[in-house]
């Protein structure tokens, strides 16, 4: 069992899409709550992620009681994962900036956020978020009562928000989006509808999301944008020097492939066993368990292909293809890129794509786009391309390597998308502002 948020997610909506709207709506949501905590629980046995998922709950009301002071003052941010943690880390960066006197709390749904954020230096408490269970959600704003609650773009808690809704505690989604074909705007989504306006403000990414919150009758809401752009600008002006890197690419061109997955490997294999002379790839996996990585070895052997963490100059310097089985450095390492690839089109979703473009890099990615506001706008204005299948990745990237006007329009217009797209950050804290200056 795969235990991502967007997986629970999608669990939530086949769940919600059965019933229809009633009195009973709460009664059924919080039965599959606890259904799914209980699968978990029997996964937990035989998946490690589903271990690390129970393991990591274990006895956190006791750890958060001692961690928390009677006279802290709490802002409490929720991500679900790695990804919403970038889109919430500019905001936590100004707020934090604006009102010092706060304690922040971070949550994380999955593991995968949580191992690798729980270390971050800005958050005072770093905790997994309880399951959402009426007695949890009770527990937990009763340890920490926070004065403030952000969630970042999609996690819609219902029991946690009818919690914060009954506190009066100003609660705000930021980077979220909506599509026509979620539950909250069907037939059967009353009881959906009715928990939304239990929210404060929604920052929303795009006009259609704006529309679609009007037209159920919810006015709280503004087009921010993503304040992903802002946090990739921030890490654009970061110092980032990665020496073996430099050594691997020499004087060649590169492509970095970010966040893999197995059909992305595969597909950027085939680009590597048509020989492209004076090119090399940097194959960054988005799970680097070792299964995985000894997979991709495997398939690679051919490139005498070296993994990272068992590098050196001499090997570096003899392969074409380089596997990175470190995590937290694909922001970075995009710099080296002349050519960016990111991966998930062939499956739940494309990943971040502005980790790339930021950079002035022509980003390709895969069919399954279409779910991402960034990737459309990309496509429309010439910095990304979708690739469907080997023969257009092929055409597409031999194209970016021998056609340098096509290239340089692509990348310039992808520099030029990041940086006219930012400034999500400042709206969110202005109306963060008006609301704790009223409390």
């Amino acid at each position: 069992m795969r235990l991502y948020a967007s997986n629970f997610l999608s669990l939530q909506q086949q769940i919600k899409t059965v019933y229809s709207i009633g009195p009973e709506m709460k009664l059924i949501y919080n039965f599959f709550i606890y259904v799914y905590a209980a699968l978990i629980r029997v996964a937990s046995v035989f998946n490690p992620q589903a271990k690390q998922f129970m393991a990591g709950r274990k006895g956190q009301f006791r750890k958060m009681k001692e961690a928390v002071g009677e006279s802290d003052q709490i802002a409490w941010f929720h991500c679900a994962s790695v990804g919403e943690f970038e889109q919430g880390r500019p905001v936590m960066e100004a707020f934090k900036k604006d009102f010092p006197d706060y304690k922040i709390l971070l949550t994380f749904f999955s593991p995968s956020g949580y191992e690798l954020r729980k270390n971050y230096e800005l958050a005072d408490y770093v905790f997994y978020l309880p399951m959402d269970k009426a007695a949890n959600a009770r527990r937990f704003m009763k340890i920490f009562q926070p004065k403030l609650v952000v969630f970042i773009k999609y996690e819609y808690w219902f029991n946690y928000i009818d919690e914060i809704h009954k506190a009066g505690i100003p609660l705000f989604f930021v980077s979220a989006i909506f599509r026509k074909q979620q539950h909250f705007f069907r037939f059967y989504g009353s009881w959906f509808r009715k928990q939304l306006r239990k929210v404060t403000w929604f920052f929303v990414q795009n006009e259609t999301s704006d529309a679609l919150l009007s037209q159920i009758g919810i006015q709280n809401h503004e087009i921010s944008g993503d304040t992903r752009f802002d946090r990739v600008l921030k890490v654009l002006d970061t110092s980032f020097d990665l020496p073996d890197v430099e050594i691997f690419k020499g004087n060649d061109e590169l492509l970095v492939a970010g966040s893999t997955w197995p059909p992305d490997e595969d597909l950027l294999l085939d680009y590597m066993n048509s020989k492209p002379e004076h090119f090399k790839l940097l194959l960054v996996p988005h799970k680097i368990d070792e299964n995985h990585i000894s997979e991709i070895l495997k398939k690679y052997e051919g490139f005498s292909t070296v993994r990272y963490s068992q590098s050196d100059k001499k090997k570096l310097s003899e392969t074409n293809v380089l596997v990175m089985d470190k995590m937290g450095l694909l922001s970075g390492l995009y710099r080296y890129a002349d050519i960016a690839y990111v991966g998930g089109g062939f499956g739940v979703g494309i990943h971040n794509l502005l980790e790339a473009a930021v950079y002035g890099l022509p980003v390709l990615f895969g069919p399954n786009y279409r779910r991402f506001q960034e990737a459309i706008d990309l496509l429309e204005v010439g910095g990304g391309f979708n690739v469907k299948n080997p023969k257009k990745f092929t055409e597409l990237t031999d194209r970016l390597r021998t056609d340098s006007e096509f290239y340089k329009h692509a990348s310039e217009v992808a520099k030029c998308y990041v940086r006219d797209n930012s400034g999500a950050s400042k709206k969110v804290i202005k109306k963060i502002r008006e609301n704790l200056s009223n409390k």
